[in-house]
């Protein structure tokens, strides 16, 4: 059975290996044993040690699983719930791992096991996994997968608008071998065509480069979609993403800029135009870090929280309706403003942060 482009099987490794678990010979995987999914976490020393069994139709996100590892649990004890997972500390896991792989789930484990240790029943942690029946519920399974790429600190339009269709276009491509680098690239390429609309001062040509511009922005979330789902995150994936963004966002800002500068017969649209290129390259440079990496801290300072919230993308549809009636270039007044004040706010949140690391 496959879901958005990956075997169940493999799907589920994946997320264990994500989890930090291992499987029972101590590779960096989780095993598909005959009719479960088994896995124990890295360890360093022999015991106690944690035990992951997994029904082999259930679907977990990485951070579920980090969920299980991190819970605190009577030691020899099986903590189960239902037929869908079953965890346990224990000093003998070749004894656990041999009755998890006889099987069929944690109810049947929790039967074998009962007669040598304590079992508790209790809801672990219900969210982060789906429980598949059957054929039947690929569509609904493939739909949470979908939902769980929405990231909570997305603006209004990129939620609602943009990523309905980056993940209805992701649910397409999942099966297909593009990789995420490949979108990242198709994406840059057509912000960067885009931009070039943005030389003419007619509605029509602004117009065209505002929704190339747009299209830019929904498929740029396509490859960090693809990279999630299916378990290709790269540093080096990562650092195209972020790099090719911001390159298309300057070569519109210098763009807007000749352009206005031409219509106008004058360099002060430069100068705009510059100051705006120059704030968000430095911008760019400086939150580089927090972007490839986490994506942020939350318990950061106010000003790293209002940053975080102004890196929205929403302003793209305030370029699109200026560019409908020709006015697109005056969005570069607002960027001359905008893009300093960013800035300063970023230098702000880097400054709380390091304020608030000193001994």
């Amino acid at each position: 059975m496959s879901l958005v482009g990956l075997p169940v099987s493999r799907r589920i490794a994946l997320a264990a290996q994500r989890a930090g678990l291992v499987s029972a010979n101590g590779e960096r995987a989780a095993v598909a044993a005959p009719r479960r999914t088994v896995a124990a976490p890295r360890r360093t020393v022999a015991a106690p040690r944690r035990i992951v069994a997994l029904g082999e139709h259930v679907v977990p996100q990485p951070a579920w699983l980090r969920t299980l590892l991190a819970m605190p649990l009577e030691p020899e004890t099986l903590y189960v719930d239902g037929v869908v997972v079953a965890v346990i500390d224990t000093e003998d896991p070749e004894r656990v791992l041999a009755a998890a792989a006889r099987s069929r789930d944690a109810e049947e484990l929790a039967r074998t096991l009962g007669h040598a240790v304590p079992v508790m029943r209790r809801p672990l942690e219900p969210s982060g996994r789906f429980a598949l029946g059957g054929p039947a519920d690929v569509p609904a399974a493939e739909a949470w997968l979908l939902r769980s790429l929405i990231k909570p600190s997305e603006g209004f339009m990129s939620r609602h608008v943009e990523r309905r269709i980056s993940l209805a276009v992701t649910r397409r491509l999942a099966p297909t071998r593009i990789t995420p680098n490949v979108m990242t690239l198709v994406s840059v390429g057509i912000g960067l065509i885009g931009a070039t609309f943005f030389l003419s001062g007619m509605a029509l040509y602004q117009t065209i480069g505002a929704l190339l511009f747009l299209t830019h922005s929904v498929l740029d979330g396509c490859d960090g979609e693809l990279a999630r789902l299916k378990f290709l995150e790269s540093r080096t994936g990562a650092v195209l993403d972020f790099w090719g963004d911001n390159f298309v966002h300057v070569v519109v800002f210098a763009c807007m800029a000749v352009g206005w500068s031409v219509a106008a017969g004058s360099a002060w649209p430069l100068v705009l135009g510059g100051i705006t290129i120059a704030s968000a390259l430095v911008t760019a440079m400086l939150s580089a870090r927090r972007f490839i990496g986490d994506g942020g801290d939350p318990a950061a300072s106010w000003a790293a929280r209002l940053t975080d919230a102004l890196s929205h993308r929403d302003f793209i549809y305030v370029v699109v309706a200026l560019a409908v009636f020709g006015k697109a270039h005056w969005f570069l007044v607002l960027t001359a403003i905008g893009t300093p004040a960013f800035l300063l706010l970023l230098l702000l949140a880097g400054g709380g942060r390091r304020t608030a690391g000193r001994p």
